[in-house]
């Protein structure tokens, strides 16, 4: 941009040049301010900005359209529960599965010492420390009942059979995610490896 001085000041060349600087100064805020969003062109008021990967992303479970077979005595895998508790506990190895939606369910069996049995098909989400039953073996013990699910619930870590809390600590998930696959997952069952031997 090129400056003429004003008349009022020939004899003084360096008020010329502070009117010319003062004169730059003005046009570029001028200009600055044409540039800068409106509120309807930019962000809103209030609007935080958000790292690609802070975005939270909508989660979708898989639909189970269908339960496993009901377990054999051949494929139950115990595992300790509580050292006080007088109930076993065992996971169907052949029902285990980790679906594309990071959960993993399976089918657990519960005896009591008078070889009384629940059977529950259920899953785990191990990024939410959650768990949901999606059915439980009916009176005769042959057949699913879907009557039984409930949505997803917090995971107990204080009830003397919180038997979901052990599954998730020790075998099925570690660091918000399912540990591997579903075959290294029973094995993890099979062989006690539990996640303190697992870190060793």
């Amino acid at each position: 941009m090129k400056h003429v001085c004003p008349p009022a000041c020939p004899s003084r060349p360096s008020s010329c040049r502070v009117t010319a600087l003062v004169s730059t100064i003005t046009a570029a805020a001028l200009l600055g301010a044409c540039s800068s969003p409106s509120p309807e062109q930019g962000a809103k008021p209030g609007q935080d900005f958000v790292y690609l990967l802070e975005r939270t992303q909508n989660w979708i479970e898989t639909q189970v359209d269908k339960l496993p077979p009901m377990p054999r005595a051949a494929d139950l895998l115990p595992f300790e529960v509580s050292a006080t508790t007088n109930l076993q506990f065992a996971v169907d190895a052949a029902s285990v599965s980790v679906g594309t939606d990071s959960v993993v369910r399976y089918t657990i069996v519960i005896t009591s010492p008078r070889g009384a049995r629940n059977v529950y098909y259920e899953g785990l989400r191990c990024e939410t420390y959650e768990w949901r039953r999606y059915a439980a073996a009916d009176d005769s013990g042959e057949q699913w009942d879907q009557g039984a699910a409930n949505g997803w619930r917090r995971i107990e870590n204080s009830q003397l059979n919180a038997y979901q809390a052990a599954l998730y600590q020790d075998y099925m998930c570690a660091n918000k995610m399912p540990q591997g696959k579903a075959s290294s997952i029973v094995q993890n069952i099979r062989y006690k490896r539990i996640a303190a031997s697992r870190y060793q």
